[in-house]
């Protein structure tokens, strides 16, 4: 093999090692369980901006030097170079593309992973209905309480929201929760979250529906959960005490 094939394959070796060695990292915590979606999906997130610019890079590079290294000095110019045979000409085609495609079915898989964890929730979750209408939001707790365009619930505690619309279409979404589904009238959905510290939250609507969709946001506050418990049973509606009964003596008097 000649020194030029020599350095051309040591090259692309040197690069192929430096994309899965700066990839790996990332990679190898993609397996883990996390005790939120939206961690989950912030790190599928960066993987994936981590890729595309390794691989940028990579092919950067290789464009610019080729770029220079070959260069025509004139118009006459002819290469030497000998053609590749027919094993490396697969084997440049080929390596690439199993190396890319792996990394992609891998990114495919732990987005699906990630969107099966999203349409579970736990079952221990925190469950609250929330309707939808034109411009606001409406929410109701089992123990009875009606919130508008707030809602409160645990830090630390999975929350699920079962949606639906008045009217026309709504979509829920919580930026820095990383979490976002329609409300459609006539139809029950859910989203699941899971605010791991005390704070507020931005909730909004992104689907455009009529003159003040801009002003349909409200506020989620996550409380400790010893607060949380003391606001419901302070908020919790009492039921009434039992009318007094008169006692009735023999023959109607009383």
């Amino acid at each position: 093999m000649s020194k030029i094939l020599k350095y051309r394959y040591g090259t692309a070796l040197r690069l192929f090692f430096l994309y899965t060695a700066l990839d790996s990292q990332a990679h190898a915590e993609m397996g883990k369980e996390y005790a939120t979606p939206h961690e989950g999906w912030d790190l599928l997130w960066w993987t994936l901006m981590l890729d595309i610019v390794i691989i940028g890079v990579i092919f950067a590079a290789i464009t610019l030097y080729l770029l220079v290294k070959y260069k025509r000095k004139g118009l006459n110019d002819v290469g030497t170079a000998k053609p590749l045979n027919a094993l490396a000409s697969f084997g440049w085609v080929f390596i690439p593309v199993f190396v890319f495609m792996a990394d992609d079915v891998f990114l495919g898989l732990e987005n699906m992973k990630h969107w099966l964890d999203f349409r579970r929730p736990p079952a221990d979750a925190l469950t609250v209905d929330m309707e939808a209408y034109m411009w606001g939001y409406e929410v109701k707790y089992p123990e009875g309480i009606t919130l508008q365009n707030e809602l409160r619930v645990p830090a630390g505690k999975p929350v699920r929201v079962n949606l639906t619309s008045r009217d026309v279409i709504h979509t829920l979404f919580i930026p820095d929760l990383r979490t976002k589904w329609d409300a459609l009238p006539g139809t029950g959905l859910f989203l699941w979250f899971h605010p791991q510290k005390a704070g507020d939250h931005v909730m909004t609507c992104t689907e455009y529906c009529g003159m003040l969709h801009s002003s349909m946001y409200g506020k989620i506050i996550a409380m400790p959960e010893g607060e949380f418990t003391k606001w419901v049973e302070a908020r919790k509606p009492r039921s009434q005490a039992p009318a007094e009964q008169t006692e009735l003596k023999p023959g109607g008097e009383s």
